[in-house]
Parts: C-alpha cells; structure tokens; sequence
C-alpha cells in the first residue's frame, strides 16, 4: 500500500510540474479549408423549355493564421490540441449562387514566437503585437458550369471541383522579447538579482536549478522608459548540448540587446569565479546565435559576503574585461549603479509615428524564404506508351474534375493542348490512345479525336 502510495504522488508531482512548466516550443498539424464544388445547374422557367447553365462557384476554404497576442505568455494552449482545421467552403448552388467561404481558423500565439513550416523550410517571426502569418492556405472554390459555356459550348455538364486546403506541420517555438538577458551559472545570484531590481518574483533557494524557467520583469528610469530583463535559468559546461537544463533557454538570450554576466564572487564550492565566467562564455558561443559577440557587463553578486578590501579588488579585477557593477541583492547595494549601467548601454530607440498600430495586413516581420516556384509542367516516358506529366498547375487542373464525366475528360484534354502539353508530349514520341499520368491518376489520350461541345 505504502508502494501504490508513493508511487501516485510521484504522478501527482510530475503532473503538477508538468502543468507549471513554461511552454515554449511545440509542433501542431495545421489544415487548411477545402474549397467547396462549384454546381452544374440550368436554369429552369416557365416558357423557358431549354434555359442556359447557371451553376454558382463555391466558396473558397478558409486560411490557417497565427496571430501574435502580447496578452499571451507561452505555448500551453497548444498542449492538449496538436491537430488543427479551418473551415470548407460552402458549394456552389444553382441559379447563379456561389458558396460562401470557409471560416479561417486564426490561432493565437505570444508575441516572439517563430514558426516554420517543417516541410517547405518557410519561417515567419512573429514579434509586434498583432502581426500575422497565414502557415496554410484555403483551397480555391470550383467553379459552377455557367463559367464554362462558350460559343461552341452551349450547355456545360460539368463543374469543378474544390481544391483541397493546405496542410502543413508547423513548429512553434518562443524566445523572449527581453532587452536585457541575466546570465550565469546555477545559484549565481540571477534571481535574486532580478527580484531586487524589479517587481518579479522568481523562485529563490540556496541550491542549484532552482530557476527552471526564464523570468521576465522590468526596469524604468527617472524618464519613464522601460526595459525588459530575463532571468535565464543556469548555464553550466555542456549546456549548449543539452547538458543541465539543456539548450533549450539559450534561445530566449538570442533576442537581447545586452547580456549582464552574474558572478558568485563567494561560491560556497569554492570554486573560481574566472572559471565559471569562461564556462559560460564557452557555452554561449558554442550554441552558434552569436551570441559571443552581444555586448555585455558584469555583474558581480553577494558583495556583502567579502570584505571592503575584497570587493576593491574585485571590480579592479574585472574592470579589463567590461564595465563591472558591484552588487548585493541582500543588502540592497548596487542595484541603482546596475541599472543606471544597462540603460546607459542600451540606446533609447526612436518613437515610430506609427508604433501603436498595427495594420490589419500587417505580416510577420520577418519571412525568412520561401521555396522558388516549379516550373510550369514536365513531361517523361514512364515505360512503354506510357508517359508522366507533373507540375503545380496540370495536377491542380486534373484534382479540379471529375474524371468519369465524359464532358469534363474533354475540357481537359482542350486545356493540355491549349497549355502546350500535347505538343510537349508529341516531341517526346506520343501518338493517341497512349496512356498518361498525372499524380495518382492514369487515363488514356486522345487528342486528335474532335468533340463534341
């Protein structure tokens, strides 16, 4: 009984610290809105014994956007959801009426999230509140048969069908909009640091990791401008590879303009502060941002644990390598000297005479690439009178009908001659009634066979 006990309160707690954890990085399934049909109809009137097509288009599936929302602090919405679909469009109806477009399905996400799509490698950063990336595209409507009545074409028995909406795997990963990033080895003094400097109440112990999240507050001069510090949880040998608390967090330095390295100039270990500066240095240009060449000071903490003597030659010790502020959370020295430092070295940026509006097309800030467009279509033999035609537009034009309607084959027909594929696939040796493949559909060619409109 002791056993089972125990053994649900290890659940209990892994749960509990589960559900407290921050939430930063996650992968979700996004699926865009199919179009709907469009419809084959004639119109029907009294003393009208023989009315024209009059089938409506349907409607356009709806989009997949991420939006950034600077009321949001991570990811955990997205824990339990992984699988997400916006809404089809709406078929097309006789009497000219076309279908109504899909609902787009907007997912909000904190601001500082970057998201990529997994497959195409397309990446979007989403800093300023109400910026905007559509990660999938609805599909196009089909359009009705009135759309395709031409002269010689009087009465269409045919319409299209609705594209399918994209779908694509999607990585979201949130790095901290933090000007001022405090770094340093576990029990170095960060938290309490960033506790007396600002309003933030990170969790304080005397043992190592007790921060195991970053932890944001914020600093305000005598002008009333704000700056925001990280408190980023301990970095130790290794950690760029995963070691400790793992390379998770070093992505939430990446954002800062400036990094404030915090030193235990009294370890109880008694180990050397140089060498845990060194460790940390180490680290934060092995984990490949640049984050080794971002400007920084030194912060050196638990000043009222060594003498007066000590602390001179301290900050004359440090004093080659950076500006170097004396410090102690406890007794409260320092803090106004630390924080008159990081402004001073964080330039103020001008105001933007646009900077509290967002325009409602506002994008992303930053699309990292976008994949070159195919070429129009190839053709090649695929074994004997068999031939293989791809491309983004000949799969579109087959997924767009209805292959076992006999008007439709000929309307696709007369589009691969019009487009140049027929005579694309004559050069290569084809003669009518060969077979060719498009996708996952195969049906014989005869192009040289007139129809009938």
């Amino acid at each position: 009984m002791t056993a089972i006990y125990a053994a649900n309160v290890e659940r209990s707690l892994a749960r509990y610290a589960d559900l407290a954890m921050l939430y930063d990085k996650t992968t979700i399934h996004v699926e865009a809105g199919g179009g709907g049909k469009g419809c084959m109809s004639f119109r029907r009137e009294a003393h009208v014994p023989k009315g024209g097509p009059d089938g409506g288009d349907g409607g356009r599936g709806g989009d997949v956007v991420l939006i950034a929302d600077a009321g949001l602090r991570d990811l955990a919405s997205f824990r339990q959801r992984r699988h997400h679909r916006a809404g089809r469009g709406v078929h097309g109806q006789g009497s000219q009426r076309e279908g109504a477009e899909g609902e787009a399905l907007e997912l909000r996400v904190p601001c500082g999230t970057v998201v990529e799509n997994l497959e195409s490698g397309t990446r979007w950063d989403l800093t300023a509140d109400g910026a905007r990336a559509t990660v999938a595209t609805g599909g196009q409507g089909g359009r009705g048969n009135r759309r395709f009545a031409t002269s010689t074409r009087q009465a269409p028995r045919f319409a299209e069908l609705g594209l399918a909406g994209e779908q694509a795997t999607i990585e979201l990963r949130l790095k901290l909009l933090a000007d001022v990033g405090l770094v340093g080895q576990p029990n170095a003094g960060k938290s309490s640091l960033l506790s007396a400097l600002t309003r933030a109440r990170p969790k304080v112990a005397d043992y190592p990791f007790t921060t195991l999240e970053p932890v944001l507050g914020t600093i305000e001069d005598d002008e009333g401008r704000q700056l925001v510090l990280a408190d980023i949880p301990g970095l130790i040998e290794g950690a760029s590879e995963g070691a400790g608390l793992g390379d998770e967090f070093l992505a939430h330095v990446e954002r800062t303009k400036l990094l404030v390295h915090v030193l235990d100039v009294a370890p109880i270990d008694g180990s050397s502060p140089a060498e845990a500066f060194e460790a940390v240095r180490a680290e934060l240009a092995a984990y490949g941002a640049g984050l080794e060449t971002r400007p920084y000071l030194i912060a050196l903490s638990k000043m009222d644990l060594v003498t007066e003597e000590e602390r001179d030659r301290l900050v004359a010790e440090w004093s080659g390598r950076a500006a170097v502020v004396a410090t102690s959370s406890v007794a409260g020295t320092g803090l106004t000297e630390l924080a008159r430092t990081v402004f001073a070295q964080i330039p103020a940026e001008p105001a933007s005479e646009h900077s509290d509006e967002v325009r409602a097309d506002q994008l992303a800030e930053h699309a990292v690439y976008r994949p070159v467009a195919k070429a129009a279509f190839a053709v090649e033999p695929s074994g004997e009178r068999v031939f293989r035609i791809s491309g983004p537009s000949i799969e579109r034009l087959i997924a767009r009908h209805d292959l076992e309607n006999e008007d439709a084959l000929a309307y696709i027909e007369e589009r691969l001659r019009s487009i140049g594929v027929v005579s694309a696939l004559e050069s290569k040796g084809f003669e009518p009634g060969d077979e060719i493949v498009i996708g996952e559909v195969a049906f014989a060619l005869y192009p040289d066979v007139p129809q009938n409109g």
